[in-house]
């Protein structure tokens, strides 16, 4: 009985220590939640006493905050002599004696932190985590270090230390620390380029990394290491997104040799210069990949996208010279006639015809050329459409509209539902409007507003528009009959025909509704033919007097374009592109008009 009293005496003692014990902890961490350290201080400076590892921290804490910095001096010690492998007490140390405005005791207890350190991964990371979470990130650094010192192969720790020099506004230390992980493992390369991007900062649509440092960091490694490829690699990513493609051809060719590659790396950088409309680094490619030799297996098609990329270079150029496209056509009949009528050459071949009937006074002989290629080569039937679609537009060239509507109906039939059948059927619609049949343009122009393409379903609700605003009210159709024909002399060439046409409007029939549209128009022609000062005006027009007209935003945006590229006004320029901002915030010109004002203005855009 005496025993069994005793027993349920100490189960009582234990239990009463235990629900002391845990309501002191739960107070303790009450109050230490609501920062009322001096009350929490208390509870648990008592539960320390009895478990000071499971404490330490939560009492240490404390007692800094309430100033009590001998008694955190003389627990961290005491902690220290029971636990002389974590270093990281000697960090808690240091800060006591910062916080007491002992310097030197404090650099003291630092400098023994890492001495004492022992440097596997898990007390690495603890002690620099120490150090960081004091912002001493040099120190930070110093442990990383010596964990690297420790460990070169397994983990060196570069991803932590990049870290440290990024709080403490080390940049170049920061990439260089980056670039040594892909040096270490060409794997880290994904991983470091997703870091660098947090890091430096990223815009895709603005040239991707916007800090200069990571470029010259990778301009030293390679020519320190040129055989390491994978940094011209990572530079030739940043040069393409920032569309220095001069700079990407050039260590390109770089790799290219060293490695002596086929050309392929060459071919894929033309593609996305063509795509970016630098023609003239894409023939250097083309060109580069031709000079291997004809037994490389990218020659002949480098020699076709060659000619190709010519094409585009002159047909973007406002007035290409006629001994250039003469040239041109020449060289792509010699490659027609060297490799046959076939898949590889049919670029070539619409370019020709196209050579012929826009630029070289030869439509009949464009007409020509693609019949024949319809009639004797099986091509697809998308590709046999596309070309149809082609030959059409020159035979409306000539005046041949029938043939040409014909053509349109053809394709609009078997592609009914596809974006080159709709094309055709805006095309045969445009067709109404030129003959003036503008109940059935409109009908059509309607449908077409619903279309998968946004660029027909764009045009079809603007030549609605047109009719719907020169015949809504005036039934008068005489107006809208001669800007339809203005509108097919103008894609007939007949520049100086459609003028007259034009100003025989205003002459004729002073209140109708196609002032703005006539401006835009005559602007058109203008610029084809090289009046820029001219089109300006016409555009300066429009926003004056119909500001609020379909061509409003379009007619500012334009003038400014004029203003900066051929009229070489910039401040002008600058001005006319703030207007559209101002005027048109709904405008789809919007975002590149804000671009530019702000390159004008001296922005950093990048």
């Amino acid at each position: 009985m005496k025993k069994l009293t005793l027993i349920i005496s100490l189960v009582l003692v234990v239990f009463n220590c235990v629900s002391q014990n845990n309501n002191d902890e739960e107070l303790a961490m009450q109050y230490y939640e609501l920062k009322q350290f001096d009350k929490a201080v208390v509870y648990f400076g008592k539960l320390f006493d009895k478990s000071p590892d499971a404490y330490y921290s939560y009492y240490f804490k404390c007692l800094l905050a309430t100033k009590e910095y001998i008694r955190a001096e003389k627990i961290t010690k005491k902690q220290i002599k029971r636990n002389s492998r974590n270093s990281y007490l000697y960090v808690q140390l240091g800060s006591v004696y910062k916080l007491q405005g002992n310097i030197d005791k404090e650099k003291e207890q630092y400098s023994k932190a890492i001495k004492e350190l022992i440097p596997e991964q898990n007390n690495v990371f603890t002690l620099a985590h120490a150090f960081d979470d004091l912002e001493l990130y040099d120190y930070a650094i110093d442990v990383y270090k010596k964990g690297r010192a420790q460990n070169p192969t397994t983990y060196p720790f570069y991803y932590e230390i990049a870290d440290m020099y990024k709080k403490n506004g080390d940049v170049k230390a920061m990439v260089n620390e980056y670039l040594d992980a892909i040096s270490f493992s060409e794997n880290e390369i994904y991983t470091a380029q997703a870091n660098l991007q947090q890091s430096l900062g990223y815009d895709e649509k603005n040239g991707g990394f916007n800090n200069p440092i990571l470029k010259q960091e990778l301009q030293k490694r390679i020519q320190s290491n040129p055989d390491q490829f994978i940094f011209s690699e990572f530079l030739i990513f940043i040069q393409i997104q920032q569309k220095d493609f001069d700079g990407a051809f050039v260590q390109c060719k770089a790799i290219d040799k060293r490695q002596k590659g086929d050309g392929s790396r060459l071919m894929t950088l033309a593609k996305l210069c063509v795509s970016n409309e630098n023609y003239l680094v894409a023939e250097k490619c083309y060109q580069y990949v031709i000079s291997k030799g004809k037994e490389n297996e990218f020659y002949d098609a480098a020699n076709i996208e060659k000619l190709n990329t010519r094409f585009l270079q002159l047909s973007s150029s406002l007035n290409p010279l006629l001994t250039d496209l003469s040239q041109l056509n020449i060289d792509i009949e010699t490659a027609i006639k060297k490799y046959g009528t076939n898949e590889l050459t049919l670029s070539l071949i619409k370019k020709n015809a196209t050579l012929k009937a826009y630029y070289l006074n030869q439509p009949n002989s464009g007409i020509q050329l693609l019949e024949d290629v319809i009639a004797n080569y099986g091509f697809d039937k998308n590709t046999t459409a596309e070309m149809k679609i082609d030959l059409a537009d020159m035979h409306l060239l000539v005046g041949n509209i029938w043939d040409a509507s014909l053509l349109y109906s053809q394709v609009e039939k078997d592609f009914k539902y596809e974006v080159v059948g709709q094309n055709a059927k805006f095309k045969n619609a445009k067709l109404s409007y030129y003959a003036s049949d503008f109940k059935w343009a409109k009908t059509q122009c309607d449908v077409l507003k619903g279309s998968t393409s946004k660029t027909i379903a764009n045009d079809a609700l603007d030549l609605s528009l047109i009719i719907t605003d020169a015949i809504g009210i005036d039934t008068n159709e005489v107006p809208l009959q001669m800007f339809a024909a203005a509108d097919l002399l103008i894609l007939q060439h007949q520049y100086q025909s459609a003028l007259l046409k034009l100003d025989s409007i205003n002459s004729l029939f002073s209140e109708h509704t196609l002032g703005d549209d006539i401006y835009f128009k005559k602007a058109e022609i203008f610029k084809s033919t090289n009046r820029f000062a001219e089109a300006a005006n016409m555009y300066a027009n429009i926003v004056e007097f119909f500001p609020n007209e379909l061509y409003g935003d379009d007619a500012l945006y334009k003038q400014a374009e004029l203003y900066d590229m051929q009229l070489q006004n910039k401040e002008k320029a600058k001005q006319l592109y703030k207007d559209v901002l101002d005027l048109y915030p709904g405008s789809i010109y919007v975002v590149d008009a804000r671009k530019k004002y702000r390159l004008f203005r001296g922005d950093s855009i990048n």
